[in-house]
């Protein structure tokens, strides 16, 4: 037996890789399970990107190696975009870089700025990747404290009074996963500010903006951000192209070529086809977005019914694929009311503690599930 990298002892495996393969198992027995946990798109790319990708199979460069920097097609696209909604300007030929979806890009960043020990601020409720890859590349996990209280916005005051001078990353994410939480311009000009005077890299994890939200606003609105700040994005959600993997970040031309050092000698460069169809993502008009959401907002409806037929709180202006649900003061476990509805009524929903111990007694209903089947829960809970 060879042992594993001490490393390894700090993580376990992703909670939804061992969820799943049980919801899997109780699928291949015969159960017929609704699955509401996984924020995994269900409906189709846009015609016009599917064909993009297809037309260029026949490109003479189509099937090679592919550069470590992306087309500069899609850097200009990219670019564009981020003028184009966030009124953000950035060079593509050297603030922009192409991703294999920004789950990468927070390994990739991670590997280019920390050394074992140093420290990172990290979301609690949040994002679980932040917290294992940090483990992962040896440095230390320190979260902050996220509440319904605060908006789950950071507390910057109780954050002043704590010992920051090891801390080298910050990471945030609004609109926020899992409350559906968003920032304002001004919040994030007080981070920025903040990020500044402790030196810290702050970092907006930035994939849902376009799902019921008309409000699109980036870190990098902030002027003179760059310095200190960098954003991820992604396609998986706003054009329905999780299993493409495509991401994107945007930075200063030193921090990006930081992360560039680890990509090239990670990966050698996106599919070429999937270059294509992403560069014509980026070019849809404001209509894609609203044709998708209007179908999202008849799931959240209906989801709503569902939270509230199990005597859930909600907030029903949050925004992005989820719905972030405050279970009944007297349910002490947020995983053990999950067990109990899949095993009773066949449905899974993802407990509110896989996001932090600050998600205990809350439960996430994810808007990736067609509505026949969540008529067919609420039917279920009825009985």
């Amino acid at each position: 037996m060879i042992e594993q990298a001490n490393r390894l002892k700090a993580v376990e495996e992703y909670y939804f890789s061992k969820k799943l393969r049980e919801v899997s198992d109780l699928i291949k027995s015969g159960e017929n399970i609704i699955n509401m946990g996984i924020g995994s798109p269900d409906l189709f790319p846009s015609k016009e990107v599917i064909e993009a990708l297809s037309v260029s199979l026949n490109d003479q460069f189509a099937h090679k190696y592919q550069s470590y920097q992306g087309l500069i097609e899609l850097r200009e696209a990219i670019s564009d975009f981020y003028l184009k909604f966030f009124k953000v300007s950035c060079n593509p030929d050297n603030e922009v870089l192409p991703l294999m979806g920004s789950k990468e890009g927070i390994m990739h960043i991670s590997l280019a700025f920390l050394n074992p020990g140093d420290e990172v601020l990290i979301p609690n409720p949040g994002y679980p990747t932040y917290l294992s890859v940090t483990k992962l590349v040896e440095a230390k996990p320190i979260f902050y404290n996220l509440s319904k209280k605060n908006n789950w916005f950071p507390d910057l005051e109780i954050l002043e009074n704590q010992d920051l001078s090891k801390v080298k990353i910050m990471w945030v994410n609004y609109p926020h996963m899992p409350t559906g939480a968003s920032a304002s311009l001004k919040q994030f000009e007080e981070l920025v500010l903040f990020a500044k005077k402790h030196k810290i890299l702050l970092i907006n994890d930035n994939p849902y903006s376009f799902i019921l939200n008309n409000d699109f606003v980036s870190l990098l609105s902030v002027k003179n951000s760059l310095g200190f700040a960098m954003e991820l994005n992604s396609l998986s959600k706003s054009f329905n192209l999780s299993g493409w993997r495509v991401g994107m970040l945007i930075g200063s031309k030193d921090n990006i070529s930081k992360v560039l050092k680890v990509k090239s000698n990670m990966d050698s460069g996106m599919f070429y086809g999937i270059q294509k169809g992403a560069i014509k993502a980026l070019s849809l008009k404001e209509s894609w977005f609203e044709s998708i959401n209007l179908i999202y907002n008849k799931r959240r409806k209906l989801i709503w019914e569902l939270a509230a037929l199990l005597g859930c709180e909600f907030d029903k202006e949050s925004k992005g694929l989820f719905i972030w649900a405050k279970l009944p003061s007297k349910i002490k476990s947020s995983e053990n009311f999950i067990d109990q509805i899949l095993k009773d009524k066949k449905i899974f929903i993802a407990p509110g503690t896989i996001f932090g111990s600050n998600g205990e007694g809350y439960i996430r209903f994810s808007l990736c599930i067609e509505e026949s089947k969540i008529i067919e829960a609420i039917k279920r809970l009825k009985k």
